[in-house]
């Protein structure tokens, strides 16, 4: 992309965030769309060879080999090739067609080819191709970019739990001080979640039909009623890796891409979080962010560093759910056995998933940068001695002192508590030895339960 097409991209992706959404656009783009309806077409066609058909005698290793080619070697000239076919027929997939028809027709060494080129999208509706080339497309998505993205921020959640899981921190409920918690046990509870948002979002099928203009083989039972067209094409779809819908209307009913994209919106949903919290902690000290020179926080305050990846996570995810929501509410929708409202928003998966894709390059920027602030966590810990009201009138409760929430809310409840005076109520208190010397011996930066081996048991999940 030269300077100038950059610069006049309507979409920041293809403009000031390109370059981090590249591997994104061979598959999604227009051009990974065609690339992908080539691949579905030849299988069809290369399918309809092996059924015995008299008028379809099956390919030769050489054919098929110069088939693969096309697929394999699809560039964007041929690209080019098929949008100046549509010019002419003003329709995508028939361009499709026709491209491959001249494909056929150039392979002079191959007659079989040409002899046999009318049986390109035999049959076949333009859905048939589109849906099949969706669930490639969105299937490859998901393996190439949108995993490996996620597991870069699940293992670098890893990394940082592993790095403070014994840290104590002032835990906020509410924004008003609460029970202390380690800072590695409160990164493990959102890697957790993204960690299983992950697998439902990885276990989903996609599926893809080939079944005809209303899903009935009509055309097909007319040309060939002696093949199981049912059959048939289910093996087209299953070879091509996906999981055959044997009932539709025209359209496959996209509700498997509602899910997919519906799980992409619940990660985002736990990232947005995430930045949010992180947003927050660099705000109250407990991380400093690492200095890159030359870079600017504010064009007026010279102090500044600001958490701008988050920043920058939580407006993509904003925008990847928006639209995310929309798909998922309307492919799932269509009036009667067809309508086209489907396919000009589908062209739109590249843009919800390439926003996606770069708010977990800026939350993985964001939480590259942190830096921990043992002091400032450790300060506000020493600041926090109410949070010790807990455990005094639990165990108050254990040897049935006279009401022990009602005397630690009268010494606590909007009042600056220190070590000095809440030691002094812990050694009014007619307790065992025992248990009045574990309090005594209790502070804010040690009341923090199981919330290291908490956080190192999440860490040994992958």
């Amino acid at each position: 992309m030269t300077v100038v097409k950059a610069l006049t991209a309507l979409s920041p992706l293809d403009g000031r965030y390109c370059s981090k959404v590249d591997g994104l656009r061979p598959l999604l783009s227009e051009y990974g769309f065609m690339r992908h309806r080539v691949r579905v077409e030849l299988a069809w066609w290369q399918g309809l060879s092996e059924l015995g058909l008299a008028e379809l005698p099956k390919f030769g290793a050489k054919a098929q080999a110069a088939m693969s080619r096309w697929a394999d070697e699809f560039s964007q000239a041929d690209a080019e090739r098929i949008k100046a076919i549509e010019a002419t027929t003003n329709h995508d997939v028939k361009a499709v067609e026709y491209w491959l028809k001249e494909k056929a027709a150039e392979q002079t060494d191959l007659p079989e080819l040409a002899k046999a080129a009318e049986f390109i999208h035999f049959a076949c509706t333009s859905e048939d191709i589109n849906n099949t080339s969706h669930a490639l497309m969105l299937r490859d998505a998901r393996s190439t970019c949108l995993l490996p993205a996620m597991q870069a921020l699940i293992d670098r959640l890893a990394a940082l739990t592993q790095e403070s899981a014994a840290i104590p921190m002032l835990s906020r409920t509410h924004g008003q001080t609460a029970s202390p918690t380690t800072l590695g046990k409160e990164l493990a509870n959102v890697r957790q979640r993204l960690r299983l948002a992950r697998d439902v979002f990885s276990q989903i099928k996609p599926r893809a039909k080939m079944n005809g203009a209303v899903g009935n083989y009509n055309a097909h039972i007319v040309a060939a009623p002696g093949v199981d067209w049912p059959a048939f094409s289910k093996r087209v779809v299953e070879g091509l890796g996906l999981e055959f819908a044997s009932h539709t209307i025209q359209i496959e009913p996209h509700d498997w891409i509602a899910q997919y994209l519906d799980a992409i919106a619940r990660f985002n949903t736990i990232v947005l979080d995430l930045s949010r919290d992180l947003w927050g902690y660099i705000a109250l000290g407990y991380f400093s962010q690492k200095l890159k020179a030359g870079e600017v926080g504010s064009s007026t305050m010279p102090h500044k560093v600001n958490p701008i990846d988050f920043e920058n996570a939580e407006g993509n995810l904003g925008l990847a759910n928006a639209l995310l929501s929309h798909l998922s509410q309307k492919l799932p929708v269509s009036r009667w056995q067809r309508d086209l409202t489907d396919s000009t928003v589908l062209r739109n998966l590249g843009v919800a998933l390439g926003h996606s894709l770069l708010a977990y390059d800026s939350a993985l920027k964001g939480l590259g940068k942190l830096e921990i602030n043992r002091a400032r966590l450790a300060a506000d810990l020493d600041a926090a001695w109410e949070v010790l009201a807990e455990p005094i009138q639990t165990v108050m409760r254990r040897h049935g002192l006279e009401q022990p929430y009602e005397q630690l809310k009268a010494l606590t409840r909007g009042q600056g508590m220190t070590e000095a005076s809440m030691r002094q109520f812990i050694g009014s208190l007619a307790l065992p030895g025992a248990d009045k010397e574990r309090l005594l011996a209790l502070t804010p930066a040690t009341y923090i339960g199981l919330a290291e081996r908490l956080a190192l048991e999440e860490i040994s999940q992958k």
